[in-house]
């Protein structure tokens, strides 16, 4: 009986791990075995170079702006991201009916492609021409068209990435929110009123956001975690048919054409990689001890 189980186990979980392990773990110990040679236009080399790539990489100031723009990124769409999709969630909690409704409506651009989302942002709400939706409403009040993306002083583009990035993911992160919101005991919210507490920022400072405390620390990982991913919106955002331009170029961007662009050096954009994955794997270690993940109030 316990062989004829295993056999099922490996009938269902077989193709999976199968897959699993030639289309991820394969690809990414062959990249981890590149950025120690010199593997230009080759995904086969021979010679050895050793630490020579990572130290060109943390030489190139292209690739330290690469990481400054993630850092800016960063600091303007996890907090925004944070505090709209826990404004929505407390919105729709709220809600006594139709929360279901509500509830897909918002989540609905999560299902959306980021590539077709940064298209309809360039091409539609945000194009540089005056027949742009947001150079229209411009137009309303005699303001001149701006050219969103085409220009880096003033940066208008960030607006562009940060509004779209932020229309995408505001729902799914509300949904994580809306969890933690229904699994608070409504006691306490009894309580507080008999205590005579305010509805409104009293109740949110002192109930609901220490009760979101476990919410809040998953949500703020996952959003650094995908602000150091970003690249279709950047990508499709800002390239053209000349290519795409030297400023606002995240870390898989520039290693995008480090290891596929004209030169193709693969051993450097594979240490890039490393490079990446480690600075990703550090701040997100930091970030939990820093929050305490996984700690109760008894471990202090």
């Amino acid at each position: 009986m316990k062989h004829r189980s295993a056999l099922w186990f490996w009938v269902f979980v077989g193709p999976f791990a199968a897959g699993l392990a030639l289309f991820t773990y394969v690809p990414l110990l062959w990249s981890v075995g590149l950025s120690f040679f010199d593997a230009q236009n080759t995904v086969t080399p021979t010679h050895f170079v050793g630490l020579d790539n990572y130290t060109a990489m943390l030489r190139d100031d292209a690739f330290r702006d690469s990481l400054k723009t993630f850092l800016v990124f960063t600091a303007f769409i996890v907090p925004t991201t944070y505090v709209v999709s826990l404004t929505l969630a407390l919105m729709v909690n709220r809600v006594r009916w139709a929360r279901a409704f509500f509830r897909s409506v918002f989540f609905l651009p999560a299902a959306c492609s980021y590539v077709v989302a940064a298209l309809v942002w360039k091409m539609s709400i945000f194009s540089g021409v005056r027949f742009g939706l947001a150079n229209t409403v411009l137009g309303w009040f005699g303001t001149d068209s701006v050219a969103w993306l085409a220009t880096p002083d003033p940066p208008w583009y960030w607006l562009v990435l940060i509004t779209v990035r932020l229309w995408l993911q505001a729902g799914f992160y509300m949904i994580l929110f809306l969890a933690g919101l229904q699994r608070i005991d409504p006691a306490l919210y009894e309580a507080a009123a008999v205590d005579g507490a305010r509805p409104g920022w009293t109740v949110l400072r002192h109930i609901t956001l220490p009760q979101l405390r476990a919410t809040s620390v998953a949500v703020v990982l996952l959003l650094v975690v995908n602000a150091f991913q970003a690249f279709d919106e950047f990508y499709n955002l800002l390239s053209d048919a000349r290519g795409y331009p030297p400023y606002a170029r995240p870390p898989l961007v520039y290693l995008y054409y480090t290891a596929l662009g004209q030169g193709q050096n693969l051993g450097l954009g594979s240490a890039g990689a490393v490079i990446l994955a480690l600075v990703i794997a550090v701040v997100t270690v930091a970030q939990a001890r820093w929050l305490k993940l996984g700690r109760t109030d008894a471990d202090g």
